[in-house]
This record gives C-alpha cells, structure tokens and sequence, in this order.
C-alpha cells in the first residue's frame, strides 16, 4: 500500500505526477483533499478484502503512521467512510468493516414500511423464493450490470410477506460468474438479509444503489403472486446496486403493494 507524502496542509495535496493519482490510476482531480486521498487508499484494502466485513481495522495511529499523515487527516476519512454505511465506529472498541448482518445495515435498502410507522410492528420479512435459474443476459440486463449481451446472469424471484401478506414481488439478475453456486434452496435456507448472504458466501458487498420508481398495473402472473387484481396500481421501484469502486453487481425489480405500507426515504 502506497504511503501519502507529508505536506504542508491538511486540506490540499498533489496527486503523483507520473500517474496522476494517488494509490489508483483513476483518481481524479488532480489536486483533492489529503483526506480524501487517504479514503481512496483504504477503500482499496476494503475492496481487495485486506479488510473484511465485521473485522476492526487498524486504529487511527496506526493509520497515521502508515499514510504519514496527521491522526486528524485519518479521523476525516473514517468519518466519511462512516457515513456512507462502509465502516462502523464502536464506542471503546474502535472502528470496523459495516457488514449487511448488523441490525442497523440490514435494512438501509428496504424502504417500505407500515402505515403505523413503526419497522418492528410486523417482525421481519417472510421470504419465498419462487425461482432461481441460469439465463443468458438480456440487452437491458447486460447494460445495467455492465456485461456483455449474453453473458451468463442468475435470476432470482421471490415474494416478501409482512403479518402473513404479500407485500413485495422482486425479480433480481446477477452477474453468473461472482453468484456462481448461487441456488433457490440455498437462498431459502438462509435465515439473514439476502445482501448479507451474498457478503458471506460470495464476497459481494453491496455498498450503494440507484433507484427508479414509477407506478403500474400488475400482469396475471404478478396478481396471483400478490393476491391482488389487476386493477390495483402498484409502485414499480428499479434498482441498481454497486459494490466497491461502482461495480454494478445486482440490477432489481420490485413490486410494492402500498395499501398498508409506504416508501420512505431519508434525504441528506
């Protein structure tokens, strides 16, 4: 791992000359915060796994010592690291990779919830996997997870219940070769988040994602699955979601009955 060079402030340094980055040949500006260009170098050791989910990484000293930059500097990075959902401060026992496990991570992606308001009023999601097959790439698919048409993908449906109704129909593609073992009987018998599955087994993290959501009219298919008609309009929320460095790994459709939910959303 390269070591940042001291300089005279905190709040500006020269990328290298000879590549114009520091640490990743693909940095961008130029010129960046010293503390920035210390959060590009540990996102790489959380992308090439030197730092794995739940584990603690090295302290801020420790940190400080290995960029050569002042403790404050490193304190910034993690701060931002921090509140992206990367890493997770722990009073009195340091800071540590966030893993899609954790109670507070798991759901930052599911933004239905009861018309009470509160998430824990209907206990977690009852999952039902209805389908997990091996396909060839359609053109849509193929552009949104950055692969080649006809490149091998895995697609997943499954319905989530709350209190014993169905609430959510998802259809998800991902790319064939990080998912390949993935199966419908080993999507069921995991009892975690299925993003904290994909962490565990296939060293996927899901760390951002974009979202498209519109109304519709189900189809046949999707009203028996839904226990719905076809007059009942639904919220159509299309995702596409990134590991480390923008990686998109998952593209997915989900279907939201909103009769006793809504979509919540928390803008910063």
């Amino acid at each position: 791992m390269a070591a940042i060079p001291p300089t005279s402030s905190d709040n500006a340094a020269p990328a290298d000359a000879a590549t114009g980055a520091v640490g990743s040949p693909s940095f961008t500006p130029a010129f960046s915060p010293l503390y920035q260009q210390i959060k590009v170098l540990m996102l790489q050791s959380l992308q090439s796994g030197e730092w794995k989910p739940s584990a603690a990484i090295p302290s801020e000293l420790e940190l400080a010592a290995r960029f050569k930059v002042s403790q404050g500097t490193v304190r910034k990075a993690i701060d931002e690291l921090a509140a992206e959902n990367l890493l997770v401060r722990r009073q009195g026992k340091g800071t540590f990779v966030a893993t899609h496990a954790e109670h507070h991570v798991q759901y930052r992606f599911l933004k239905l919830f009861p018309d009470n308001g509160d998430p824990n009023s209907e206990g977690p999601a009852q999952r039902k996997i209805i389908d997990c097959k091996r396909l060839r790439a359609s053109a849509e698919v193929a552009r949104a997870l950055a692969l080649r048409p006809a490149d091998a993908v895995l697609q997943v449906r499954r319905v989530l219940s709350f209190a014993g109704v169905p609430t959510i129909l998802e259809d998800l593609w991902l790319p064939g070769t990080p998912f390949k073992g993935l199966t419908a009987e080993r999507l069921a018998g995991y009892d975690g988040p299925m993003y904290a599955l994909f962490e565990t087994e296939f060293g996927v993290r899901m760390v951002r994602a974009e979202e498209k959501i519109r109304a519709v009219l189900p189809d046949a298919d999707q009203c028996k699955l839904l226990h719905t008609t076809a007059q009942t309009p639904l919220l159509s929320v299309e995702r596409t979601a990134y590991t480390y460095n923008d990686t998109p790994m998952e593209m997915r459709r989900g279907l939201y009955l909103t009769d006793t939910h809504y979509y919540r959303n928390a803008l910063n």
